[in-house]
């Protein structure tokens, strides 16, 4: 009997016990109440938690128990007194002071000031989560190939697509944003006038008004800036950006590649449209005069590489990349016999122009392949791709001789200089770096333009650097010293291609459509072939 009786006392106890401690609870997960409040349940709650836990083991037993040395039955069984009476007592109050703390909890005085309870909640707002910047990163795409199909048809990318706008499915695009030029900053309001020094206080003559000075002085703000002069257009002019230029060996035509898919071929000295020497699937990235006179190797986005004849545009073999993807940057050797390109899934494939076939591919690079450039003696190639990794090949042998990070970002219009040890390279970082192919370190740079360095050209002679930027200047630059010769700035926004004419002069194209021509001293240009209206 009395073991049931403890059993329900310590049921009891931890009923109370557990109440205090919901009590506890949300106290300690909302607003804090009452220091004294929150001591004196939880002392309670514990208490009677551990009192119905001794009750329950029966280690706080009744006030007598049985003589373990006495008979069990009979009348000489004995009962002893046993146990602790006033801790006893002391555990049996323990659930009627916590019972009272409770009911004072729900009518006491600091439910009206705001103490505890319910009526102190407060409500807090999360704040509102930041954006992330940038754009989303590209899926990650399959394995890439190893060999090129000659008759696969890669799936054509939208038209239209700026330049630079580098996508490739296999990594988020890390390339420079060339689709606009930048937009200039809004004209700064001019500072306010300086306030006129006081003047002495004069008496008023009784006939003289007073002019009264208005509350506020007039803001003075800037005129805007001036609109650019209107540039001159052609109908047979290139209807978008021009990415690409190339002289001729003789130095008297120029061939232009385009955003609208066009190949042109220009007469320098009579200023002409010589002829639409052919037109690409998706936008041309590259046009190449070959060393003999008469042909030309042109790329694009839909990932051939096709041989026309100069005279008319006919085409005489279409190297297809297959799923190795689009061309972004073609190079033929000196000698014609052989052609690098770097594709848009990091593949660079060898190409032997004479047999017509694929001696090599590279799946080297991680990024889009953005810069492709051979050595004078055709065996060896530079390529870059748009995360500023650089690697050196041996393109007879097919194998990578060397890999490093070169720039920050992405690495653009890369060139051999004429010994064969040292190249060019420049980049999304805004520099241009000459690096020793032997050592592999950087032993110049060349700092100026102030946005991406798109494509770089290298003068006849060796001795000067041509260089265009998405900031809307070309540069030249003294290769042996890393100074600058001279800047210009026709204000029409980002240019994307260079090259040197016969004569020294500059040529450049860019987001204008036009093809200009810059004295090689510095100084105006002018617009050799105009683009056409829009």
């Amino acid at each position: 009997m009395k073991r049931s009786t403890d059993r329900l006392l310590a049921l009891a106890m931890l009923i109370v016990g557990i109440a205090c401690f919901a009590k506890l609870y949300p106290a300690l997960g909302g607003s804090p109440p009452a220091t004294a409040r929150l001591e004196i349940f939880g002392a309670a709650g514990v208490l009677s938690v551990l009192a119905g836990l001794l009750f329950l083991a029966g280690l706080l037993p009744g006030t007598a128990r049985h003589d373990p040395a006495a008979p069990l039955f009979g009348r000489d069984a004995k009962i002893a007194p046993a146990g602790h009476p006033r801790l006893r007592r002391a555990a049996l109050a323990l659930p009627l002071l916590a019972l009272l703390l409770i009911v004072a909890d729900q009518s006491g005085p600091w439910r009206a000031s705001g103490l505890g309870g319910e009526g102190a909640k407060e409500v807090a707002t999360a704040p509102a989560e930041p954006q992330p910047p940038g754009p989303k990163p590209e899926p990650k795409a399959s394995a890439k190939p190893t060999t090129p199909k000659a008759n696969a048809k890669p799936t054509m990318p939208e038209a239209n697509v700026e330049p630079a706008a580098h996508q490739r499915p296999a990594k988020p695009a890390l390339s420079e944003p060339v689709a606009a030029p930048a937009q200039p900053a809004p004209p700064a309001a001019a500072p306010a006038e300086s306030a006129p020094p006081a003047q002495p206080a004069r008496h008023v003559q009784p006939n003289e008004q007073m002019a009264l000075a208005p509350a506020t002085p007039p803001q003075t703000v800037a005129p805007p800036p001036p609109a650019p002069p209107a540039q001159p257009t052609a109908p047979e002019g290139h209807r978008d950006a021009v990415v690409w230029l190339a002289v001729s060996g003789d130095g008297h035509e120029i061939m232009s590649a385009s955003t609208d898919r066009m190949i042109k071929l220009w007469d320098i000295d009579g200023k002409r449209l010589i002829r639409d020497l052919g037109e690409h699937k998706d936008m041309a990235r590259s046009a190449l005069f070959m060393p003999d006179g008469k042909t030309a190797l042109t790329a694009g986005d839909d990932g051939e590489v096709v041989l026309r004849q100069l005279s008319d545009g006919t085409v005489l073999h279409v190297f297809s990349s297959g799923a190795n993807g689009g061309v972004r940057q073609l190079k033929v050797s000196q000698d014609g016999k052989r052609a690098v390109s770097g594709h848009d899934t990091g593949s660079v494939v060898v190409w032997d122009l004479e047999k017509g076939t694929v001696s090599h591919v590279l799946p080297g690079h991680d990024w889009s392949v953005s810069s492709v450039a051979i050595s004078p003696d055709g065996t060896m190639a530079l390529t870059g791709s748009i995360d500023g990794e650089l690697k050196l090949w041996d393109i007879v042998a097919g194998k990578q001789l060397r890999s490093w990070h070169g720039h920050d970002r992405g690495a653009y219009g890369a060139v051999f200089l004429a010994d064969g040890h040292h190249a060019v390279t420049g980049s999304g970082d805004y520099t241009i770096k000459l690096w020793d192919l032997d050592t592999f370190k950087e032993i110049r740079r060349f700092d100026g333009h102030s946005g991406t360095v798109y494509a770089l050209a290298l003068s006849a002679d060796g001795k000067r650097l041509g260089s265009v930027s998405l900031d809307g200047t070309a540069r030249i630059w003294n290769i042996e010293t890393g100074a600058e010769i001279a800047e210009f700035d026709p204000g029409t926004g980002p240019m994307y291609s260079v090259a040197f004419a016969a004569d020294g002069t500059l040529l450049t194209g860019g987001i204008d459509r036009a093809i200009r021509d810059w004295p090689a001293a510095g100084g105006d240009g002018t617009v050799m072939f105009a683009g056409a209206p829009e």
